[in-house]
């Protein structure tokens, strides 16, 4: 496995992941075991880094997207009938995805640089 092809993986992964968490009912819910919006914004900068990461020709798509569907995430909360949609919430999961974006940019600018092509 290519490690392109790992950071693919990892990355849908950690979408199913999160969409998981966000609209599942609460007792399904994994617990957090940091402050809510610190573990909102980590799993959308872990999840906002890897998708950049495994996508490096895709960045500006990546990154409209990422930060789109942080909302859009938040919104799925409407389907759970045990959940509530929060534009707080939103924000907070945004602000975790552009600073992935950001890492995951800085990632692929150092593997160019640094790594050897071929």
């Amino acid at each position: 496995m290519t490690t392109t092809r790992f950071f693919q993986i990892a990355a849908w992964l950690c979408l199913f992941a999160i969409i998981f968490a966000t609209i599942s009912p609460i007792s399904l819910r994994p617990r957090d075991f940091l402050p809510v919006d610190a573990d909102r914004a980590l799993a959308f900068f872990v999840m906002s880094a890897l998708f950049v990461i495994a996508y490096p020709r895709y960045f500006l798509a990546c990154a409209v997207l990422l930060v789109i569907g942080a909302g859009a995430i938040e919104l799925l909360q409407y389907l759970a009938p045990t959940r509530h949609a929060q534009a707080h919430d939103a924000m907070i999961k945004a602000i975790g995805a552009i600073a992935g974006i950001l890492v995951g940019w800085v990632a692929n600018r150092l593997r160019l640089r640094f790594l050897p092509q071929g």
